[in-house]
């Protein structure tokens, strides 16, 4: 049985019991002691394995609660835009790939950022100037709109004359041509043409996300759509297949994807599909995914009052009718689903809170740890409502500051006072809500440590894309920053517990999921804290 002690640094446990250590023993897999240094060497058998933290900073493995592992593979196997900002190098990038790929009939991919363009928008013959003879279909960077070229809209039959679907928008020229935009639900009328990823390529991709997320310290996440949605497959046989053969090595919560265009009658397979993940195992399904809304940037985040400066007059979508929502969510919570809600604007936060009252008043034991995503704009009558019903807040830490986005396609739109409402993390915590965080990835960079670096200091981490806006170190509304411990809480225990994982903290009998960072977070300058790097990672104790 091997055994190995960490120590020659600080270790910061997320236990609140004891927040911080010198050293932990680590035997068979499991954490076996934890405290002073002397005391745990007391402790530990003959032969026990070292590892010099040489001052950094030793912590629980991370616990993405919202991230897309094998769509991020899967877009890094393709035309991926994410390390680029700008027309220029997005176009340079998208002409070279199709250079390199010219047996592929599509271009697809994704990446883009809104803040880009003017206006947030692209349009079809700046890619018909790269690609004019294939089909191309970039998925935004935030996954709520795509950007495609002449040929791909022709191939989709998609022409002045085509009604915007129900649950999205086909973004025109002025005259009511296609531009090339296509919003929410309307992504699908291009999306589901382009060529389906084969079996061997999502599992590759979800092997090739997992080696990422392990180089930044994550051990464990909460996959936030398994299931077809946006032209996706379905990535529930990926995860099954992972673990039966022990390649998925992480401890992963699959939130099956709500169709929104079916109803009550999808429980009894959502019942089936969640049966098909043995309990006790690497992967569960337990949690059911329901998208209440869109984004502000293209105004179909639900909001209570109309956007700001919006002709006609815009309140965004509800996805799913608010009655409805009610019945579905009180039917999950009956059978024991989780339901993690993506809900930005604050009419959808508030519509999905009044599902999980319904809950409540029907019988529910509250005890299903729902939480709601993302949680850009709430109400301020509705911030203590988290905390009276037990319903957790899963932030995405990276949006909360002066960027592009938010400086020209959000707080125009908002207006002052829903402005300043905004990912209101403080208020959350002083109501006693219970924080969980993530990445949102391929959204946003995966790696914690930016979260958290944003959550503390609200500002534009060094060597972001948006690091050179001009307001990116001016801190975004600076009283809902959060303490150091507190987010990294919120990536570790806080997520851990949304997962109903056993590791996520530092005590004896965990897991041994950890990760050593490479210098002290605690000891650094805050407007640091995003300089520091994982140095290793480790799953029950073996090195990953």
């Amino acid at each position: 049985m091997r055994s190995v002690i960490f120590q020659g640094g600080r270790v910061f446990t997320a236990d609140p019991s004891r927040p911080f250590a010198e050293a932990v023993l680590v035997s068979g897999g499991r954490i076996a002691a934890v405290g002073g240094a002397a005391e745990v060497t007391r402790a530990a058998p003959a032969r026990t394995e070292t590892v010099d933290l040489d001052g950094g900073l030793l912590i629980p493995g991370f616990t993405d609660a919202h991230i897309h592992p094998v769509q991020a593979g899967l877009e890094r196997s393709r035309c991926d835009l994410a390390e680029d900002y700008g027309v220029d190098a997005y176009l340079s990038r998208i002409r070279r790939y199709a250079d390199a790929h010219p047996d592929r009939s599509w271009i697809d991919g994704g990446g883009w950022d809104m803040s880009a363009f003017p206006g947030g928008l692209p349009h079809r013959s700046q890619l018909d100037a790269v690609v004019p003879d294939r089909p191309v279909y970039l998925i935004q960077r935030d996954h709520h709109a795509a950007w495609v070229n002449t040929r791909a809209l022709e191939l989709a039959g998609i022409d002045a004359g085509t009604p915007d679907p129900a649950d999205g928008r086909i973004e025109r020229d002025p005259d009511g041509t296609p531009s090339g935009v296509l919003h929410e639900g309307a992504m699908d009328l291009v999306g589901l043409l382009t060529p389906r990823p084969t079996r061997a390529d999502a599992e590759a991709a979800l092997m090739d996300a997992q080696r990422h997320l392990f180089s930044l310290g994550v051990t464990g996440w909460q996959d936030a759509i398994v299931g077809s949605y946006a032209g996706s497959d379905d990535q529930l046989p990926v995860y099954l297949a992972a673990a039966e053969s022990g390649r998925l090595r992480a401890r992963v919560v699959g939130a099956l994807w709500w169709d929104r265009a079916r109803g009550a009658e999808q429980i009894e397979e959502l019942e089936h599909r969640r049966s098909l993940a043995p309990a006790g195992g690497r992967f569960q399904a337990t949690s059911v995914k329901i998208m209440q809304d869109g984004i502000p940037e293209n105004f179909t985040a639900g909001m209570i009052e109309p956007y700001c400066e919006c002709a006609p007059p815009n309140t965004g979508l509800s996805y799913v009718d608010p009655a409805e929502l009610r019945s579905h969510v009180t039917e999950l919570d009956r059978r024991g689903f989780q339901v993690h809600f993506h809900a930005i604007g604050d009419r959808a936060v508030r519509e999905s809170l009044d599902a999980l009252q319904a809950a409540r008043d029907a019988g529910g034991t509250g005890e299903a740890r729902h939480h709601i995503a993302h949680v850009q704009i709430i109400h301020p009558d509705d911030v203590p409502r988290f905390a009276a019903l037990g319903v957790a807040a899963n932030i995405q830490p990276l949006w909360a500051t002066h960027h592009a986005q938010m400086d020209e396609l959000c707080i125009p739109f908002l207006g002052p006072e829903r402005t300043a409402w905004q990912y209101p993390f403080a208020d959350l915590l002083r109501h006693g809500t219970h924080l969980a965080a993530g990445s949102d990835w391929p959204v946003s960079s995966a790696d914690p440590i930016q979260g958290i670096h944003v959550a503390v200091n609200r500002t534009e981490p060094a060597g972001s894309v948006h690091a050179s806006y001009p307001t990116a170190a001016v801190p975004f509304l600076p009283g809902q920053r959060l303490e150091l411990a507190t987010a990294l809480t919120a990536y570790t225990a806080g997520s851990a517990w949304l997962n109903r994982s056993p590791a996520g903290v530092i005590a004896a009998g965990r897991p041994a999921d950890l990760a050593v960072l490479d210098r002290d977070l605690f000891e650094l300058d805050p407007a640091e804290i995003c300089t520091a790097k994982v140095s290793m990672t480790f799953v029950d104790g073996e090195p990953v």
